[in-house]
């Protein structure tokens, strides 16, 4: 609607970045919307290419709507402004560099290092193929728990659809 525009200028391009993270967070807890994912994200590139990124915290949020992309280019692009979140004080971006660096990986085909995605496979949920050499001291240096613990991130999720079901 052209009425809800005004009030979309009205925010700042840190705001709407941080209202973007927000949209990204509250879709993850419902049904996939493909379509809204790719505005939010669109959106987030437009402003990085009007340089309208200039905090840590920009770059963190900028780098969690992308982490919820469809591409390897969004996953490419989230590590990177997650990675620029750190340089300009925003720690959080440690483990969204992990995450996306997972995601990236496991949309490849390939195993992933810090164990953040859940995937199912098989119709179960599991982390899938993990690399064995990335260890727990490495996984905390980008803020991410033990594998141990993402492991019973996955057997819980499991555990929920089959209670579903």
């Amino acid at each position: 609607m052209e009425d809800e525009e005004p009030l979309d200028e009205l925010e700042t391009p840190a705001q709407e970045l941080a209202r973007l993270a927000a949209e990204t967070v509250q879709a993850q807890a419902e049904a996939p919307d493909p379509a809204a994912a790719r505005t939010r994200c669109q959106r987030v590139l437009d402003m990085y290419a009007r340089g309208d990124l200039l905090e840590g915290r920009d770059y963190f949020h900028a780098a969690w709507v992308l982490l919820f992309g469809e591409t390897p280019a969004h996953y490419e692009l989230s590590r990177t402004f997650a990675r620029r979140a750190t340089e300009l004080g925003d720690e959080r971006g440690w483990t969204v560099v992990a995450m996306a660096w997972d995601r990236a990986l496991v949309k490849s085909g390939k195993p992933q290092r810090f164990g953040t995605q859940i995937v199912k496979q098989g119709g179960r949920w599991s982390l899938g193929q993990v690399d064995e050499r990335v260890t727990d001291t490495e996984r905390a240096m980008y803020g991410v728990p033990p594998l141990f613990v993402q492991q019973q991130r996955a057997q819980e999720r499991q555990r929920q659809e089959d209670l579903e079901e």
